[in-house]
């Protein structure tokens, strides 16, 4: 069965990607589309001439020609596999050497949906979280550049000792005040410099290894690694897709370069003779007991596809629990940190004030 890789050529890449959602019904049309019998080419062009989205009117119209032409639907998308990945070009390329091609359209789009419904569900429970900790910025900023300098003018002019909590929180002020465009211009270098780091090969593996090990974090992070695994592996090896090259490829799916380094060396284990599980065993802090042995009973009954298949089912709905309580979980936390740095601000404020008042 072929396997379809990137191809030597470069593509005109544009800046505007297909949307995740637009995949999604894409994949969801196709599959019902093809259930009923109707041509390929039928489908795409009904598409094209229904989607909204300027790129992917583009890519259909192109991809209906290609395919008019005597290209297969494969070879036709893969010019855009930076808009419809890797993933799905060779799933769709083992469809069709397979002739399954409506059953991988189906596996396409339930891919797909699950992971657009984790992403969506983790960007949901860290909503509430940034608005919190945006608010604990605005206020503290607020404070320093516009409270604290007209206080600073009471306490000289009233000649009053004081704390050193003030004293420090005066000091804070007057450099931020005074300095304001070299503090903005060092707050985002830093930031710039942090993201260009973890953006490197040994900064991200180290950033990754260190949110692995974060209470909380961490656990979530291995569930949707799990999840993705799980789903992504079952629906290549339900289209005949040998294990090698279902690993390698999967191994890109997932966002922790430790899972996909793991995925690639466990690749290399397979090809000289050992199992799934064997291959894993190493990697015990990322492929916890549950998931290895699902994929022993998996191996040893002959359908792993299916046992996977539920294995994501289950990553994602721990997946779905985990982000639900999420936000009643870091409340109290961020409710403390805001507490003490508000609070600590405020008593800095008080304990002068109340000298001050004392006085008269």
């Amino acid at each position: 069965m072929p396997i379809l890789t990137m191809p030597s050529i470069n593509f005109r890449i544009l800046k505007r990607r297909v949307k995740t959602t637009q995949k999604i019904f894409l994949m969801q049309q196709m599959r019902i589309m093809a259930r009923a019998g109707v041509p390929l080419t039928t489908t795409i062009r009904t598409l094209q001439a229904q989607t909204g989205s300027r790129r992917l009117k583009t890519i259909l119209t192109n991809v209906a020609d290609k395919i008019e032409k005597g290209q297969t639907l494969s070879q036709a998308l893969l010019p855009y596999i930076s808009d419809f990945g890797e993933l799905m070009i060779n799933m769709i390329a083992a469809g069709e050497a397979s002739g399954r091609l409506e059953e991988v359209f189906g596996q396409i789009y339930l891919q797909m949906k699950k992971d657009h419904e984790i992403i969506s569900r983790v960007r949901g429970a860290l909503m509430y979280p940034a608005i919190v900790v945006l608010a604990m910025i605005g206020i503290g900023i607020g404070m320093i550049v516009f409270v604290i300098p007209k206080l600073t003018d009471i306490f000289k002019e009233s000649n009053v000792a004081l704390p050193l909590p003030t004293v420090i929180l005066i000091s804070v002020s007057d450099f931020i005040v005074n300095n304001g465009l070299l503090v903005g211009i060092g707050t985002v270098a830093i930031i710039s410099a942090f993201i260009w780091t973890i953006h490197r090969p040994k900064g991200k593996y180290v950033w990754h290894w260190f949110l692995l090990r974060l209470p909380i974090v961490g656990s979530i992070i291995q569930e949707i690694n799990l999840a993705r695994f799980a789903r992504t592996t079952s629906s290549f090896l339900k289209t005949d897709i040998p294990i090698v090259k279902t690993l390698t490829t999967t191994a890109h799916v997932l966002s922790n370069v430790h899972y996909q380094n793991a995925l690639l060396a466990a690749s290399e284990r397979i090809v000289k003779g050992v199992t799934l599980k064997e291959a894993l065993e190493p990697y015990p802090n990322l492929f916890n007991p549950t998931i290895m042995q699902m994929i022993a009973v998996g191996e040893q009954s002959g359908s792993l596809d299916d046992i996977l298949a539920e294995a994501a089912e289950f990553y994602e709905t721990e997946v779905s629990q985990t982000m639900t309580t999420l936000p009643s979980l870091l409340e109290p936390v961020l409710m403390v940190i805001l507490g003490i740095g508000v609070g600590g601000m405020a008593v800095a404020i008080m304990m002068p004030l109340y000298t001050l008042t004392q006085a008269f």
